[in-house]
């Protein structure tokens, strides 16, 4: 661990410091993901530009003179930035001295560029031999087509999940998030994290690879196994599940609501609720019930059809039943459960001031006996400016010196 960095923040990984090399989106979600738990996280830009996505938009903020992309928020908080051009002998310098004081280097270049620029893995470990290299590709880093550019909408359609999502067979559609580029980012920190237990066991470094069409197969879940052991090959069900009835989204009076029953007990419950004889003929199990889909959802939207969103969730409640409503993205951000579980996080932007940011996953406590005391970073930094903080890094690492 380096413990010449300090964050000013206690987390599960204060004294780290990782080096984001990455740009768009699955490696700097990975490095948002530490700083949010406490490591220094030195994100590299390019000169004049920096990454991709603060040019990724609309919808831009701020002056005319000055606007700032919304996309770039979503995954740098927690960071500092420094602009260095890796063709110069300055910038090589100064990355040289950053990978040898560092934890952790993201990077997210095809195949080959990193080599090409001087620091392939066999010179960042011999910089740095306790260094942990976490790489996503698109594609994957060997294979017949390691050489493919990875984009998460490609991803999404060339590692099946497309083919999953959608009203039918005949719609299939991405997921409204880039789920290909933020999972790789999820299972590359979950790597980076196993690497640095390891170290503590070898002294050693590491260097994790994984990629988008990794992250996309990575959770298939039992639509993958529907395939690999059954021999099924799934096709998009719209807001339905597969294997469980009634398990979806069901329309009633001026809206809609959605209901999960999931075994036996939860049906019979769900049928004295809504006056339904449970040995309706089809729909005595859930093999009935999934066979027989289009005359179960029939059935239930008849009884629906009475009550507005709000007293049929309070009727559902009541009976049992898991349930809920279909939220738009503003009321997610005003609903008090989030709220409380911290999903929304308040930073000081240079520019915009005061604004608003999707928070951090993840809580932590101290536990001793009964009692437990929250511990989870509250104050968080704003995405920086492009080489905001060049001057008090290359200050750290001339004190170093």
């Amino acid at each position: 661990m380096s413990n010449d960095t300090d964050t000013g923040v206690d987390g599960p990984l204060t004294g780290y410091t990782v080096i984001d090399l990455s740009r768009a989106l699955a490696g700097p979600h990975a490095g948002m993901m530490f700083g949010d738990l406490g490591a220094r996280v030195i994100k590299v830009e390019n000169p004049g530009r920096g990454d991709d996505s603060r040019s990724w938009g609309p919808p831009f903020v701020g002056p005319e003179d000055d606007p700032q992309a919304t996309y770039f928020f979503s995954c740098n908080r927690n960071k500092e930035s420094i602009a260095l051009d890796l063709k110069s002998d300055t910038g090589t310098d100064t990355l040289r001295e950053l990978i040898s004081r560092a934890d952790v280097l993201i990077e997210n270049f095809r195949s080959g560029v990193l080599d090409r620029l001087g620091f392939s893995t066999a010179v960042c470990m011999e910089i740095n031999p306790r260094l942990v290299i976490l790489s996503i590709t698109g594609f994957g880093h060997d294979g017949p087509e390691s050489s493919r550019a990875g984009y998460d909408q490609i991803a999404q359609g060339e590692a099946g999940l497309m083919s999953l999502t959608g009203s039918g067979p005949d719609d299939m559609q991405r997921v409204g998030v880039p789920i290909a580029d933020l999972l790789a980012g999820i299972y590359g920190s979950y790597g980076v994290l196993a690497a640095l237990l390891e170290r503590e066991r070898t002294g050693k470094g590491k260097v994790v690879r994984t990629s988008l069409i990794a992250g996309m197969v990575g959770v298939h879940a039992f639509q993958g196994t529907r395939a690999t052991v059954a021999g099924q090959n799934p096709a998009p069900g719209g807001n339905h599940h597969p294997s469980l009835s009634p398990y979806g989204l069901f329309r009633c009076h001026e809206g809609a609501v959605q209901i999960s029953v999931g075994n036996e007990n939860l049906w019979q419950k769900f049928c004295a609720a809504f006056d339904i004889d449970p040995a309706t003929e089809g729909m005595a199990d859930n093999s009935s019930r999934v066979a027989n889909r289009p005359a179960v959802i029939e059935l239930i939207e008849s009884r629906f059809a009475e009550y507005g969103p709000d007293d049929l969730l309070a009727k559902l409640a009541d009976a049992g039943i898991p349930s809920g409503t279909v939220r738009t993205l503003e009321e997610v951000y005003s609903w008090d459960q989030a709220l409380s579980q911290g999903l929304k996080v308040s930073v000081d932007h240079p520019v915009l001031g005061d604004i608003d940011l999707p928070g951090p996953p993840l809580r932590f406590f101290d536990a001793d006996g009964e009692t437990e005391v929250e511990t989870t970073r509250t104050a968080h930094d704003a995405p920086p400016l492009l080489n905001e903080d060049a001057e008090a890094i290359v200050s750290w690492l001339d004190s170093d010196d």
